[in-house]
């Protein structure tokens, strides 16, 4: 194995586990309170077994198929993986059978097939709900940029939440892409708002997690409340082309 390469993701993956914890504990947090998903999307086979060797364990992946491929030939070596992207329904079976988590739950639709697939499998699948504070056309996930509608996402959100092989933990967003995160931080406090609203609303469920903020502004995330953090070439270095 490349010893060089482990080394590089090591001291990497290291250094933005310490700027996570030291950022935490400055805003009032505990030092453990966020968790790091490496996005390990486009990375050859090679780069995950080196990750895996630098002490890396929880990857987030962005699509099913090449997941799957990954997730198969690491199986056995102890690594969580999580679905971070965007997911057709047509795909939900795969995502129920080989996903520890999926952070993109958008759609009713997605909801009752997963649940579906997870009943067969004799599974609970912990899930965060996707928002769309931007109000972006291409950006997925239920609307929730005007906040005097939220009451109208309880059409499809109280469906979800009575789905017995789903299990809501929180809520997931993409915000728009600036190069300075103080740009992106106002849509972080949007989000952590609706969390807080819907935990009003729906008081039974756990709306604990947040996972908000990638590699150019997981700080600004983890002050405005992350729980989960999105960070990848930062890490593994650039993808395959």
């Amino acid at each position: 194995m490349n010893e060089s390469m482990i080394t590089s993701i090591r001291e990497r993956y290291q250094r933005t586990f310490e700027q996570i914890a030291e950022t935490a504990v400055a805003s009032g947090r505990a030092a453990g309170a966020v968790r790091l998903v490496v996005v390990s999307k486009s990375q050859p086979l090679e780069v995950l077994q080196a990750s895996i060797s630098a002490g890396i364990t929880c990857f987030g992946e962005n699509y099913v198929e090449e997941a799957v491929e990954k997730i198969a030939a690491l199986h056995g070596t102890g690594v969580e993986w999580h679905m971070i992207g965007h997911v057709q329904s047509r795909k939900a079976e795969a995502v129920a059978a080989h996903f520890d988590m999926l952070h993109s739950l958008d759609s009713l639709k997605l909801a009752n097939r997963l649940d579906r697939f997870c009943g067969e499998l004799g599974r609970r699948l912990p899930v965060l709900l996707e928002f769309n504070v931007s109000g972006e056309e291409r950006k997925s996930g239920f609307p929730a940029w005007e906040q005097e509608r939220w009451a109208d996402l309880a059409s499809e959100i109280e469906p979800i939440l009575a789905l017995p092989h789903l299990q809501v933990r929180g809520l997931m967003s993409m915000p728009p892409f600036f190069d300075d995160p103080e740009r992106t931080r106002p849509y972080f406090q949007r989000l952590r708002r609706l969390q807080e609203f819907l935990a009003k609303r729906y008081p039974g469920p756990q709306w604990q997690e947040l996972s908000m903020g990638t590699s150019v502004d997981f700080l600004a995330a983890v002050q405005e409340g992350a729980t989960f953090v999105r960070i990848g070439q930062a890490i593994l270095g650039p993808r395959a082309k």
